[in-house]
């Protein structure tokens, strides 16, 4: 079920918050048609929301919000069962939501935050105190990640210049939104070139239109003039946030990725990634699912086909970085060189001994 709302830009921007909870299910923005229309799918089970995430409905860390809030429905759903029975529901909604976007770990990791608070570790509820219970750590989860993307945002925002001409792709969603507004309140002025970012045209239509409702006119190019804008000087700074960084500092991000690394490489343009923290069960490369999409999606752009019968696609969804071509990785703890990505667990640490 949809439904359509028509509003304009004001406030903060709409894809800050494009997932509620609602008392019979999840509202879900439709990132597919955004900007040009505010259409809301209503997913009323926990495999909704599944499958809403696999269609694409919510994409970059959107998932995220829409991955704890379908596990409050997988508890709601499971409500009328003995202890044992709802808690072996809720884990297996977990894993099927999990499945749904697997280089991503953000889904991995809110699904395991949450059994960790309700099912895995207190003895397990029923009925409406698991409910209430897997909602409260869906909430803290929800809650610690915007407030970690606050703080990496800040980081980010300091390596920018004022008067930064900033290159983006894809679409860095909370991630973006906190650096620029960390650099405002730094008093610096940026400018934005973004990625038009094929098939679904997440930097013409999610990053652009954020952006803009931020109060920026960004410039846009096509995902094949990366190289040709960075030969002509319209960027100083490639920056992109990445799906997953693994431990020995490859990154993982929407399919076109490497490509602007290699081009800031070529033409000297510090590259940096924006990820809350790298993945401490992905040592390397090979622990990296990469989501391979149905061909067929490149064939079409915005549900119109684009590329003559008889054509075959083929589309990687990400790809893979490697470390000596990232200028920084930035973390929630600090600004680090792919090559060091232990420095963020070892402040991590520090934070957690007591003084004294």
């Amino acid at each position: 079920m949809t439904k359509t709302e028509s509003g304009g830009p004001g406030g903060r921007p709409a894809l800050a918050d494009s997932v509620r909870l609602t008392p019979d299910g999840v509202e879900i923005l439709d990132r597919r048609v955004y900007p040009f229309e505010r259409r809301w799918v209503r997913c009323a089970t926990s495999e909704d929301v599944a499958v809403a995430i696999e269609r694409m409905v919510t994409q970059s860390h959107g998932p995220l919000f829409a991955a704890t809030a379908g596990m409050v429905l997988a508890a709601r759903e499971a409500r009328g069962e003995p202890p044992g029975r709802a808690a072996e529901r809720l884990r297996a909604s977990g894993r099927r939501l999990v499945a749904t976007r697997p280089t991503n770990n953000h889904i991995r990791d809110a699904v395991q935050a949450i059994l960790a608070a309700t099912v895995d570790g207190p003895p397990p509820a029923a009925g409406d105190e698991l409910v209430a219970a897997v909602e409260a750590a869906a909430a803290r989860h929800d809650a610690a990640y915007r407030d970690k993307s606050r703080s990496l945002g800040r980081h980010t925002a300091a390596l920018l210049p004022d008067g930064a001409r900033v290159l983006t792709h894809c679409w860095a969603d909370a991630y973006l939104i906190a650096t620029v507004e960390a650099a405002r309140l730094a008093g610096k002025r940026l400018e934005f070139v973004c990625t038009e970012t094929r098939p679904y045209l997440q930097g013409a239509r999610l990053t652009a239109a954020t952006l803009v409702e931020m109060g920026y006119r960004p410039t846009m190019i096509t995902d094949g003039m990366v190289a040709a804008a960075l030969s002509d000087g319209l960027a100083d700074v490639a920056l992109v946030a990445a799906d997953r960084v693994t431990l020995d500092g490859h990154v993982v991000n929407k399919v076109g990725t490497l490509g602007v690394a290699l081009a800031a490489r070529a033409f000297d343009v510090p590259f940096y990634v924006m990820i809350e923290a790298p993945d401490r069960l992905a040592p390397g490369i090979a622990d990296v699912v990469i989501e391979r999409r149905d061909g067929d999606e490149v064939l079409h752009v915005l549900g119109r086909r684009t590329a003559a019968e008889g054509t075959t696609g083929y589309y990687p969804a990400f790809d893979a970085t490697p470390p000596h071509l990232v200028t920084r990785v930035v973390t929630e703890r600090g600004a680090y060189p792919a090559g060091q990505l232990a420095r963020h667990f070892a402040e991590e640490r520090a934070l957690e001994v007591p003084a004294g």
